[in-house]
């Protein structure tokens, strides 16, 4: 695994206003094209151009103070990336918005709405995911290709607009995206979900930080350690039945056992899958538990941008949970007993 050691490199001195008001850092790269997502839900793909110039800004209410916008965001990790992996091969990001916000201009504010000229209407996004691959580190597993990838979240719908400006959220990630399905394989040394910056510097820092953090040996060797071990399929089916429950249980009682985010709905696309997906599918037969963490991962892809990387977090424990319960470990052993 030496190959997967990431060492930092040194970083040159940036102009920070500079890197989160320019587009052009990422525009001009190339940009791979597929129909499989990072993300599915109700988003729909946008481009950095369209983030930069066709979208307003959101500000704090009561000073208008300007925040971070979803472009600068991208922008600033983008640098960060390209920094600290110097010499590889970075992709451009892949942008997944929802949850749209229409305003109109001034001038336009006695019109009815279909009298609206496009020049007249504003638009920006509550929600906002991308996914930045570096496609030069990767690792395969059990046939799987595994790029190291990047994945950044902002959600304006966490924070207090209305107030004076104060320190923004956001979410960010870094792990490997498994090429067959684009699902994500987040761990914990991988994900910092309550990153709280004023300014793009302390968020270039942080970026940083959790790139530093990271051990991809240590996440490639856990996630290779999943394929030793398998299920059989009355097993499988005890375990989505306890999913199930778990939804259902008083809080006093999910407060004992490790938490599980899942909603019904993707425990029954866990389930569907099984069925269909011929890549994880084992239906029949034993069902080892690298393809029971894609079936999680893959159902996740079905979250709303707020909560998709707390999500994949979770997809991850119950994994591993599960995978040492089937060991004897007893603290997830009640999803099997």
């Amino acid at each position: 695994m030496s190959n997967l050691i990431l060492m930092p490199t040194q970083v040159r001195e940036r102009n920070f206003n500079q890197v989160a008001k320019e587009a052009e850092i990422v525009d001009n790269l190339s940009r791979a094209s597929s129909n499989l997502h990072f993300i599915e839900a109700n988003t729909q793909e946008v481009d950095i151009y369209h983030l930069s110039n066709e979208c307003i800004t959101p500000v704090f209410a009561k000073d208008n103070e300007l925040t971070i916008n979803h472009a600068q965001f991208i922008n600033i990790i983008m640098a960060a990336v390209k920094d600290y992996f110097s010499g590889e091969i970075v992709d451009a990001p892949k942008i997944r918005v929802s949850h749209v916000i229409k305003g109109r201009t001034p001038e336009a504010i006695h019109k009815k709405a279909n009298e609206l000229l496009e020049s007249e209407k504003t638009i920006y996004y509550e929600r906002c995911a991308f996914s930045i691959d570096v496609p030069s580190i990767y690792e395969t597993i059990e046939g799987n290709k595994l790029n190291l990838s990047i994945v950044g979240v902002r959600a304006y719908n966490q924070m207090n607009l209305y107030s004076k400006k104060s320190p923004e959220l956001f979410k960010l990630a870094i792990g490997f995206k498994n090429q067959v399905c684009c699902n994500m394989c987040i761990f914990t040394d991988g994900y910092k979900d309550d990153l709280r910056v004023t300014n793009a510097a302390e968020l270039y820092n942080g970026a940083m930080e959790l790139f530093n953090n990271f051990n991809p040996a240590k996440q490639i060797h856990l996630l290779q350690t999943l394929g030793n071990t398998t299920m059989s399929e009355h097993q499988f089916c005890q375990i989505l039945g306890r999913m199930r429950l778990y939804q259902c249980l008083p809080t006093v009682m999910q407060k004992r056992i490790p938490r599980m985010l899942l909603t019904d709905t993707q425990i029954n696309s866990v389930a569907k899958s099984y069925i269909h997906d011929e890549n994880f599918c084992g239906i029949g037969g034993e069902l080892n538990m690298w393809k029971f963490y894609n079936l999680l991962t893959g159902a996740n892809k079905s979250s709303y941008i707020d909560s998709f990387l707390d999500r994949s977090l979770n997809a991850t424990e119950m994994a591993q949970g599960i995978n040492l319960a089937l060991h004897g470990d007893e603290e997830y052993k009640w999803f099997i007993d």
